[in-house]
């Protein structure tokens, strides 16, 4: 009976993550007016807010080109810093970037920072959708596969470099010869993210990652990718978690959210949109299979360019509960959310949403315990 009880416990608590719109333009590629901003002070106070709500991460974003609307944008790891200063608990994954950075650069950074703010920094390593950008700064263009295995390589170096002394490594694109990194971050380590929904992003999260994003996308789409990974990470004794994005409406009543959503939609930068849309399925179906982020993503997809409208939390705060309930038992271990006007809609968020789902868990809890 005790064994029973144990394997059908509820699982942890879903945790919750927040875009930082460090980059200019919010998160939809739409002329809607938003009372949102990229700037240090704005966002400083989103990070205090989000951390009174609930909130347990922030990511913050990579740009190093303006497009698709975001002209303006802050470097991610030096952003991260400034927002854990400003923060007491909430952990902040930084976006890196292979080619533009090596891991040794990225291995002392991280660990400085952590060092400084109790270890809540992370990293989601990126491995490049963008090739225009890549172009602009002199950087090779690499094949859609070789550009997971320079990635699982970079995070291999960096795990190496935060826990060995002497640390030697031969790989196709990073070398070390005795290499020791003194101090490292402190224990635990910084937690390692990535994305992306092609065979090699799914491969390489169940090698190597401690988190996997994948875009927004449906409950049962969610589960498939979670079982392959899962079943992926069972034969190299890896356990990756799972975030799934999404991009939050919450308002009083559902017609009032569908209105917001219309709204943005019919406000949609189309040029900026399409430019976007071409660069991101190219990168998406330039993996071999074709399954890569946004090869299938529609317009009304791309104009939230992380695919967010098709998680579907838009509506009531108790509708948004039963759906986020519905991706936890899909897998996800984490939503990663976004929103239009983020100060009062993440604080909305907090006050409306998040104790709903509390709810639901310990409801579900007691009635596995009463089972």
């Amino acid at each position: 009976m005790t064994s029973l009880h144990i394997a059908e416990a509820e699982p942890a608590p879903i945790r919750f993550a927040y875009w930082v719109p460090n980059v200019s333009g919010g998160l939809v590629i739409s002329k809607i007016p938003q009372r949102t901003s990229w700037d240090a002070d704005y966002n400083r106070k989103l990070a205090q807010i989000a951390e009174e709500a609930g909130f347990d991460y922030a990511l913050t974003q990579i740009r190093f080109t303006a497009g698709y609307g975001a002209e303006y944008q802050h470097e991610s790891v030096a952003f991260s810093h400034a927002l854990l200063a400003a923060t007491t608990k909430l952990k902040v994954i930084a976006a890196i970037l292979p080619g533009p950075w090596n891991p040794t650069l990225a291995a002392k950074q991280i660990a400085t920072i952590a060092q400084l703010t109790d270890n809540r920094v992370a990293v989601n390593i990126v491995s490049g959708w963008f090739s225009g950008e890549f172009r602009a700064i002199g950087e090779p263009w690499l094949d859609h596969d070789e550009r997971y295995r320079r990635s699982e390589e970079f995070i291999r170096s960096l795990r190496g470099i935060w826990t060995q002394d002497n640390f030697t490594f031969r790989g196709d694109f990073y070398r070390y010869s005795d290499y020791t990194l003194k101090p490292k971050p402190g224990q635990p380590l910084p937690e390692i993210f990535q994305g992306g929904s092609s065979r090699a992003a799914r491969d390489m999260a169940a090698r190597v990652s401690d988190w996997y994003f994948t875009n927004g996308n449906t409950p049962d789409n969610i589960r498939a990718q979670v079982d392959d990974i899962r079943a992926k990470a069972a034969q190299s004794g890896n356990n990756p978690r799972i975030g799934v994005n999404a991009f939050v409406i919450a308002r009083e009543t559902e017609k009032e959210a569908r209105a917001v959503l219309q709204e943005i939609i019919d406000h949609a930068d189309a040029d900026a949109v399409k430019a976007f849309g071409h660069e991101a399925k190219n990168a998406g179906k330039a993996s071999p299979e074709g399954e890569g982020n946004w090869a299938k993503s529609s317009f009304e997809d791309l104009v939230q360019y992380n695919d967010g409208f098709r998680t579907n939390l838009i509506g009531t705060p108790d509708q948004i509960a039963e759906r986020i309930l519905a991706l936890k038992d899909a897998g996800a271990d984490l939503a990663l959310l976004a929103f239009l006007h983020f100060q009062e809609e993440v604080a909305y968020f907090g006050t409306h949403v998040i104790p709903r789902v509390r709810a639901l868990e310990a409801a579900r809890a007691q009635r596995a315990e009463a089972a």
